[in-house]
Protein backbone atom coordinates (compact mmCIF):
# COMPACT_ATOMS: atom_id res chain seq x y z
CA UNK A 1 0.00 0.00 0.00
CA UNK A 2 0.97 3.38 -0.91
CA UNK A 3 0.23 6.57 0.71
CA UNK A 4 -0.62 9.73 -1.48
CA UNK A 5 -0.44 13.31 0.01
CA UNK A 6 -1.82 15.91 -3.12
CA UNK A 7 -1.64 19.29 -3.59
CA UNK A 8 -4.35 21.54 -2.61
CA UNK A 9 -6.96 22.18 -5.00
CA UNK A 10 -8.80 24.65 -3.09
CA UNK A 11 -8.09 27.90 -0.68
CA UNK A 12 -8.36 26.50 2.72
CA UNK A 13 -10.67 29.67 3.45
CA UNK A 14 -13.65 27.06 2.47
CA UNK A 15 -14.98 24.93 5.10
CA UNK A 16 -15.53 21.36 4.40
CA UNK A 17 -17.89 18.94 5.93
CA UNK A 18 -15.61 15.89 6.80
CA UNK A 19 -12.11 15.32 6.33
CA UNK A 20 -10.70 11.94 5.58
CA UNK A 21 -7.42 11.10 7.13
CA UNK A 22 -5.21 7.75 6.53
CA UNK A 23 -6.81 4.64 6.73
CA UNK A 24 -6.83 1.88 3.88
CA UNK A 25 -8.96 1.32 0.40
CA UNK A 26 -12.01 1.35 2.60
CA UNK A 27 -11.46 4.55 4.58
CA UNK A 28 -10.75 6.16 0.66
CA UNK A 29 -14.12 4.51 -1.12
CA UNK A 30 -15.63 6.57 1.63
CA UNK A 31 -15.19 9.85 0.17
CA UNK A 32 -17.44 9.52 -2.86
CA UNK A 33 -20.43 8.29 -0.82
CA UNK A 34 -20.06 11.43 0.87
CA UNK A 35 -19.47 13.40 -2.08
CA UNK A 36 -22.79 12.01 -3.71
CA UNK A 37 -24.94 12.82 -0.72
CA UNK A 38 -23.29 16.73 -0.89
CA UNK A 39 -20.77 16.24 1.62
CA UNK A 40 -17.77 18.69 1.25
CA UNK A 41 -14.39 15.87 1.77
CA UNK A 42 -11.10 16.96 2.70
CA UNK A 43 -8.80 14.45 2.64
CA UNK A 44 -5.17 13.92 3.94
CA UNK A 45 -2.58 11.01 3.14
CA UNK A 46 -5.37 8.42 2.02
CA UNK A 47 -5.02 5.55 0.31
CA UNK A 48 -4.01 6.10 -3.53
CA UNK A 49 -3.10 3.05 -5.88
CA UNK A 50 -3.73 2.74 -9.58
CA UNK A 51 -6.72 0.72 -8.63
CA UNK A 52 -8.59 2.95 -7.62
CA UNK A 53 -9.26 6.67 -8.82
CA UNK A 54 -10.95 8.93 -6.23
CA UNK A 55 -10.97 12.57 -6.04
CA UNK A 56 -11.83 14.37 -2.79
CA UNK A 57 -12.83 18.33 -3.09
CA UNK A 58 -9.63 19.42 -1.26
CA UNK A 59 -6.51 17.84 -0.13
CA UNK A 60 -4.81 19.26 3.21
CA UNK A 61 -0.66 19.14 3.95
CA UNK A 62 -1.34 18.05 7.68
CA UNK A 63 -3.04 16.33 9.98
CA UNK A 64 -3.56 19.57 11.85
CA UNK A 65 -5.03 21.15 9.02
CA UNK A 66 -7.24 18.64 7.56
CA UNK A 67 -8.55 18.58 11.56
CA UNK A 68 -9.19 22.27 11.15
CA UNK A 69 -10.96 22.25 7.94
CA UNK A 70 -13.62 19.92 8.90
CA UNK A 71 -16.13 19.22 12.05
CA UNK A 72 -16.16 15.51 11.22
CA UNK A 73 -12.68 13.20 11.18
CA UNK A 74 -13.16 9.84 9.41
CA UNK A 75 -9.89 7.62 10.20
CA UNK A 76 -9.42 4.27 9.34
CA UNK A 77 -9.01 0.76 11.35
CA UNK A 78 -7.29 1.25 12.66
CA UNK A 79 -7.55 4.94 13.13
CA UNK A 80 -3.92 5.25 14.62
CA UNK A 81 -1.22 4.01 12.43
CA UNK A 82 2.20 5.10 12.51
CA UNK A 83 3.68 7.96 10.35
CA UNK A 84 0.27 8.56 9.25
CA UNK A 85 -1.85 9.23 11.85
CA UNK A 86 -0.77 9.89 15.32
CA UNK A 87 -3.60 10.04 18.43
CA UNK A 88 -1.42 12.41 20.41
CA UNK A 89 -1.04 14.84 17.70
CA UNK A 90 -4.86 14.42 16.76
CA UNK A 91 -5.57 14.86 20.60
CA UNK A 92 -4.10 18.34 20.30
CA UNK A 93 -5.97 19.66 17.31
CA UNK A 94 -9.87 18.22 17.89
CA UNK A 95 -11.99 20.86 19.62
CA UNK A 96 -15.57 20.13 21.32
CA UNK A 97 -17.55 20.53 17.76
CA UNK A 98 -15.56 17.61 16.52
CA UNK A 99 -16.97 14.13 15.96
CA UNK A 100 -14.57 11.44 15.60
CA UNK A 101 -15.03 8.51 13.61
CA UNK A 102 -12.69 5.23 13.31
CA UNK A 103 -11.88 1.89 13.72
CA UNK A 104 -9.98 -0.10 17.09
CA UNK A 105 -9.41 3.18 18.70
CA UNK A 106 -7.74 2.83 22.19
CA UNK A 107 -10.10 2.97 25.33
CA UNK A 108 -7.77 5.96 26.17
CA UNK A 109 -8.20 7.89 23.53
CA UNK A 110 -12.49 7.55 23.36
CA UNK A 111 -12.21 8.03 27.30
CA UNK A 112 -10.41 11.48 26.73
CA UNK A 113 -12.58 12.38 23.93
CA UNK A 114 -15.52 11.97 26.76
CA UNK A 115 -14.43 13.81 29.37
CA UNK A 116 -13.82 16.49 26.85
CA UNK A 117 -17.03 16.64 25.52
CA UNK A 118 -16.03 15.39 21.69
CA UNK A 119 -18.01 12.49 20.12
CA UNK A 120 -16.38 9.80 19.08
CA UNK A 121 -17.52 6.85 17.49
CA UNK A 122 -15.36 3.54 17.25
CA UNK A 123 -16.62 1.55 14.04
CA UNK A 124 -15.53 -2.22 15.68
CA UNK A 125 -18.34 -1.21 18.50
CA UNK A 126 -20.91 -1.42 16.20
CA UNK A 127 -21.85 -5.37 16.21
CA UNK A 128 -23.61 -5.01 12.98
CA UNK A 129 -20.10 -3.46 11.46
CA UNK A 130 -18.12 -6.06 13.13
CA UNK A 131 -20.02 -9.05 11.98
CA UNK A 132 -19.50 -7.66 8.18
CA UNK A 133 -16.03 -7.09 9.03
CA UNK A 134 -15.74 -10.56 10.33
CA UNK A 135 -17.41 -12.02 7.37
CA UNK A 136 -15.08 -9.74 4.87
CA UNK A 137 -12.07 -11.01 6.60
CA UNK A 138 -13.20 -14.47 6.54
CA UNK A 139 -13.48 -14.35 2.93
CA UNK A 140 -10.14 -12.58 2.62
CA UNK A 141 -8.29 -14.95 4.64
CA UNK A 142 -9.28 -17.68 2.96
CA UNK A 143 -7.98 -15.89 -0.32
CA UNK A 144 -4.73 -15.54 0.91
CA UNK A 145 -4.80 -19.31 1.66
CA UNK A 146 -5.77 -20.09 -1.68
CA UNK A 147 -3.15 -17.80 -3.09
CA UNK A 148 -0.17 -19.14 -1.34
CA UNK A 149 -0.69 -23.13 -1.68
CA UNK A 150 -1.00 -25.19 -4.69
CA UNK A 151 -3.48 -27.62 -2.75
CA UNK A 152 -7.00 -28.12 -2.38
CA UNK A 153 -9.08 -26.26 0.66
CA UNK A 154 -11.29 -29.10 -0.21
CA UNK A 155 -10.97 -31.76 2.24
CA UNK A 156 -7.63 -30.35 3.72
CA UNK A 157 -6.93 -30.22 7.32
CA UNK A 158 -7.86 -27.14 8.75
CA UNK A 159 -7.12 -25.55 11.86
CA UNK A 160 -8.85 -22.34 12.92
CA UNK A 161 -7.12 -21.10 16.10
CA UNK A 162 -9.90 -19.50 18.31
CA UNK A 163 -13.69 -19.24 18.01
CA UNK A 164 -14.38 -15.70 18.66
CA UNK A 165 -16.33 -13.48 15.93
CA UNK A 166 -13.38 -14.29 13.19
CA UNK A 167 -13.17 -17.51 14.40
CA UNK A 168 -16.87 -18.69 13.72
CA UNK A 169 -17.50 -17.22 10.52
CA UNK A 170 -14.08 -18.54 9.64
CA UNK A 171 -15.22 -21.89 10.74
CA UNK A 172 -18.35 -21.89 8.79
CA UNK A 173 -17.01 -21.14 5.89
CA UNK A 174 -14.48 -23.63 5.60
CA UNK A 175 -16.67 -26.20 6.09
CA UNK A 176 -18.47 -24.49 3.56
CA UNK A 177 -15.68 -25.38 0.86
CA UNK A 178 -15.49 -28.77 2.43
CA UNK A 179 -12.28 -28.88 4.85
CA UNK A 180 -12.02 -30.84 7.64
CA UNK A 181 -12.37 -28.27 10.53
CA UNK A 182 -10.93 -28.34 13.42
CA UNK A 183 -11.68 -25.56 16.15
CA UNK A 184 -8.70 -24.78 18.85
CA UNK A 185 -9.41 -23.04 22.12
CA UNK A 186 -9.48 -22.25 25.70
CA UNK A 187 -13.08 -21.61 26.52
CA UNK A 188 -15.46 -24.90 26.92
CA UNK A 189 -18.13 -22.85 25.87
CA UNK A 190 -16.83 -22.07 22.25
CA UNK A 191 -15.64 -25.46 22.02
CA UNK A 192 -19.05 -26.95 22.87
CA UNK A 193 -20.75 -24.60 20.56
CA UNK A 194 -18.09 -25.46 17.81
CA UNK A 195 -18.86 -28.61 18.24
CA UNK A 196 -22.06 -28.87 17.93
CA UNK A 197 -22.20 -27.26 14.54
CA UNK A 198 -20.48 -29.85 13.63
CA UNK A 199 -16.66 -29.03 13.69
CA UNK A 200 -13.97 -30.79 15.33
CA UNK A 201 -12.27 -29.23 18.58
CA UNK A 202 -8.69 -29.36 19.96
CA UNK A 203 -8.28 -27.79 23.63
CA UNK A 204 -5.36 -25.11 23.48
CA UNK A 205 -3.26 -27.57 25.80
CA UNK A 206 -3.21 -30.20 23.58
CA UNK A 207 -1.94 -28.02 20.59
CA UNK A 208 1.73 -28.65 20.54
CA UNK A 209 1.48 -32.02 20.34
CA UNK A 210 -0.99 -32.51 17.34
CA UNK A 211 -0.36 -29.19 15.30
CA UNK A 212 1.58 -30.97 13.01
CA UNK A 213 -1.04 -33.30 11.61
CA UNK A 214 -2.46 -30.03 9.62
CA UNK A 215 -2.16 -28.71 6.13
CA UNK A 216 -3.97 -24.65 7.14
CA UNK A 217 -3.76 -22.98 10.41
CA UNK A 218 -5.91 -19.90 10.96
CA UNK A 219 -4.87 -17.86 13.92
CA UNK A 220 -7.54 -15.08 15.40
CA UNK A 221 -6.06 -15.05 18.81
CA UNK A 222 -4.34 -11.74 19.30
CA UNK A 223 -1.20 -13.41 21.64
CA UNK A 224 1.81 -15.38 21.02
CA UNK A 225 0.04 -18.87 20.55
CA UNK A 226 2.80 -19.84 17.93
CA UNK A 227 6.02 -20.14 19.09
CA UNK A 228 8.55 -22.43 20.55
CA UNK A 229 7.61 -25.67 20.63
CA UNK A 230 4.17 -25.30 18.84
CA UNK A 231 5.99 -23.48 16.05
CA UNK A 232 8.66 -26.38 16.15
CA UNK A 233 6.11 -29.21 15.25
CA UNK A 234 4.26 -26.98 12.62
CA UNK A 235 4.64 -29.14 8.98
CA UNK A 236 6.56 -28.06 6.93
CA UNK A 237 4.08 -27.83 4.08
CA UNK A 238 1.69 -26.07 6.21
CA UNK A 239 0.59 -22.44 5.68
CA UNK A 240 0.31 -20.19 8.42
CA UNK A 241 -2.41 -17.64 8.03
CA UNK A 242 -2.77 -14.98 10.96
CA UNK A 243 -5.33 -12.42 11.14
CA UNK A 244 -4.85 -11.72 14.36
CA UNK A 245 -4.79 -8.03 15.22
CA UNK A 246 -1.82 -5.89 16.59
CA UNK A 247 1.36 -8.19 16.56
CA UNK A 248 -0.43 -11.62 15.81
CA UNK A 249 -0.07 -14.60 17.26
CA UNK A 250 3.30 -15.81 15.50
CA UNK A 251 6.64 -15.38 16.14
CA UNK A 252 7.51 -14.57 13.13
CA UNK A 253 11.29 -14.41 13.63
CA UNK A 254 11.40 -18.08 14.60
CA UNK A 255 9.09 -19.02 11.74
CA UNK A 256 11.53 -17.57 9.70
CA UNK A 257 14.42 -19.12 10.64
CA UNK A 258 12.69 -22.83 10.90
CA UNK A 259 11.40 -21.93 7.52
CA UNK A 260 7.87 -21.91 8.52
CA UNK A 261 5.37 -20.07 5.60
CA UNK A 262 3.18 -17.82 8.00
CA UNK A 263 1.68 -14.63 6.88
CA UNK A 264 0.32 -12.28 9.15
CA UNK A 265 -2.78 -11.17 6.94
CA UNK A 266 -3.76 -7.63 8.25
CA UNK A 267 -6.41 -5.44 6.67
CA UNK A 268 -8.25 -8.07 4.38
CA UNK A 269 -11.52 -6.56 4.32
CA UNK A 270 -9.68 -3.19 3.00
CA UNK A 271 -7.51 -5.07 0.72
CA UNK A 272 -10.65 -7.49 -0.88
CA UNK A 273 -13.86 -5.86 -0.43
CA UNK A 274 -12.75 -2.37 -0.18
CA UNK A 275 -15.73 -0.31 -1.72
CA UNK A 276 -18.87 -2.43 -0.11
CA UNK A 277 -16.77 -2.02 2.97
CA UNK A 278 -16.35 1.57 2.50
CA UNK A 279 -20.89 1.92 2.09
CA UNK A 280 -21.46 0.29 5.13
CA UNK A 281 -19.56 2.68 6.88
CA UNK A 282 -20.47 5.39 5.26
CA UNK A 283 -23.95 4.80 6.31
CA UNK A 284 -23.03 4.39 9.82
CA UNK A 285 -21.34 7.68 9.62
CA UNK A 286 -24.01 9.29 8.03
CA UNK A 287 -26.62 7.97 10.31
CA UNK A 288 -24.79 9.46 13.46
CA UNK A 289 -24.64 12.69 11.81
Amino acid sequence: MAEHTFAKKEAFEKSYDVAVVGGDKRTACMIPFFMERGYRVIGYRIYHRSDINIEADGYADSLKQAVEAAPVIIGGIPMEKKGIVNLRELSRHIRKHHKIFGGVIPESFRQECSERGIACYDFMKDEGIAVFNAVATAEGAILEAMLHKQTNIHHSRTLVLGYGRCGKVLGEKLKGLSAHVTICGDNAVELAMAEAFGMDVLPLKELEGKIGRFEYIYNTIPALVLAGEVLKQVGKDALIIDIASGRGGVDYQEAQERQVNALHCLGLPGKYAGEISARRLSEYVIGKL
